[in-house]
């Protein structure tokens, strides 16, 4: 299987996520983001090496990367290879004693791991083709900041009440991604894709 290689776009959150971080990753060659959902520690793990800031004593994935070098263990990538009822799931590929292995790991540790060693990043094409979305207007992408704002159940997001609600929904899906509203658009994304297997199971039951 080919590999589609992406780099981290940026890090978004809004006042109503929860305390939730929406990490966006977008392809190399292309123009599709994919924004995974973790945790505010994963979010600071991976923010504090972007902007190379040093913690007075190493994190978990500083410890990590640490003891990969004392056991002289080459970490070569970091692969997103599936994604099961809406988490995501990865893979830590390295080679030791010139013998190929990999681990098992969430995306945002991975991630998190990948930018401390220089590792390249990679996404599965089935993950991107189900979970990822189309930026129409890249030149303004270059980074994601905190969305200070976001769409109340009863704003704009009702505004448009015709057709079903997958069709609702997919309206909404296109409005995020052009406010370039990424931790939004994740959530909404999931939504449809559940929306969407009910349906499939009410016709599963039909016939």
């Amino acid at each position: 299987m080919d590999f589609t290689r992406v780099d981290i776009i940026g890090l978004s959150t809004s006042p109503s996520s929860g305390g939730a971080y929406a990490l966006v990753l977008g392809e190399v060659e292309g123009n599709r983001r994919l924004p995974i959902i973790i945790g505010a520690f994963e979010a600071q793990a991976i923010a504090l090496e972007l902007e190379k800031i040093q913690p007075p004593r190493p994190m978990t994935h500083d410890l990590l990367r640490d003891t990969f070098q004392e056991l002289d263990v080459e970490v070569t990538e970091v692969v997103i290879d599936e994604l099961r009822e809406g988490t995501f799931f990865a893979k830590i590929r390295y080679r030791h004693n010139g013998d190929e292995h990999q681990l098992d790991s969430r995306p945002s540790d991975a991630v998190a791991l990948a930018v401390r060693v220089d590792a390249p990043i990679f996404v599965a094409p089935m993950v991107l083709d189900e979970a990822g979305i189309v930026a129409e207007d890249e030149s303004g992408i270059s980074s994601i900041t905190q969305q200070a704002e976001e769409a109340s159940a009863g704003g704009g997001e009702e505004e448009e009440m015709g057709g079903t609600e997958l069709e609702r929904k997919q309206k909404q899906l296109e409005k995020a991604v052009e406010e370039e509203n990424y931790e939004r658009a994740a959530e909404l994304r999931d939504e449809i894709q559940r929306l969407q297997e009910e349906e499939q199971e009410q016709e599963q039951n039909k016939n």
